[in-house]
């Protein structure tokens, strides 16, 4: 039995997307990204010369900032800069600026669903605006299960908050830039089904996991083409696209 939902969505069908880039001309680059009523701003400070303690100053160090929309950074705050900082330096290339710090601040503006992926979303997008070398794009999407088993695409906050667990996925835009024929490894790790960053929260069994993978994967397809027919754009110019 499918689940209604409160717009009116298909369980596979994800939110409409908005992206636009250029939006701030203090930062090296920026953009804004638009999953339904979720929004976030990424800006891109750098590379400017040194790196943080403890990283390695034979390559460039990619730092995550969170801005929460109100109140103070937590725990949750935390977490998030953590998993972008390991997805982001999995796809830049960080021999070519060794000994420099980028440094990329998440602004929060509405938080209805999936803030994460599309967080890490607007970050690729602000990424190439910044001229940032990228072995190539991420890109992240939600899928959640409901109580009565059915996988759903895209959540909102709602029904993040309704569901038994969900599960954030990020796809490399083209298995293709990623592996050399005939190998399972991305900078010397081994790449399950193609994914860069998977994050789950509740309980999920496995079947569940892979009809997620099986569901998100298309999407981030999808998503693909938008990101890669809005970089044609000039910076500054709006692109949507209806899910």
């Amino acid at each position: 039995m499918e689940v209604d939902r409160a717009d009116g969505r298909t369980p596979n069908q994800r939110r409409p997307v908005a992206c636009t880039r250029g939006i701030l001309h203090r930062a090296h680059g920026s953009a804004s990204w638009a999953q339904g009523d979720t929004k976030v701003i990424a800006a891109v400070y750098g590379p400017k010369a040194g790196t943080r303690k403890n990283e390695n100053p034979e390559k460039a160090c990619i730092e995550v900032i969170w801005k929460p929309k109100t109140g103070q950074s937590g725990k949750p705050e935390r977490e998030y800069e953590m998993v972008m900082k390991k997805t982001l330096q999995s796809i830049c290339l960080l021999n070519v600026h060794p000994n420099t710090t980028t440094s990329i601040v998440i602004q929060v503006v509405n938080d209805d669903g999936a803030l994460l992926p599309c967080a890490i979303n607007a970050a690729c997008a602000a990424l190439v605006d910044a001229g940032t070398p990228l072995k190539h794009l991420a890109i992240a999407i939600c899928c959640c299960m409901s109580e009565n088993g059915q996988i759903l695409l895209d959540p909102s906050k709602i029904e993040e908050q309704k569901v038994k667990s969900f599960v954030y996925l990020v796809f490399p835009n083209s298995m293709a830039s990623v592996l050399p024929e005939g190998s399972l490894k991305s900078g010397g790790e081994i790449m399950e089904h193609g994914i860069l960053t998977s994050v789950t929260h509740g309980v999920m069994a496995v079947d569940d996991y892979f009809s997620c993978l099986k569901l998100g994967r298309p999407a981030a397809a999808e998503l693909s083409d938008f990101i890669r027919n809005n970089l044609k754009l000039k910076p500054g110019n709006d692109s949507s696209k209806a899910a």
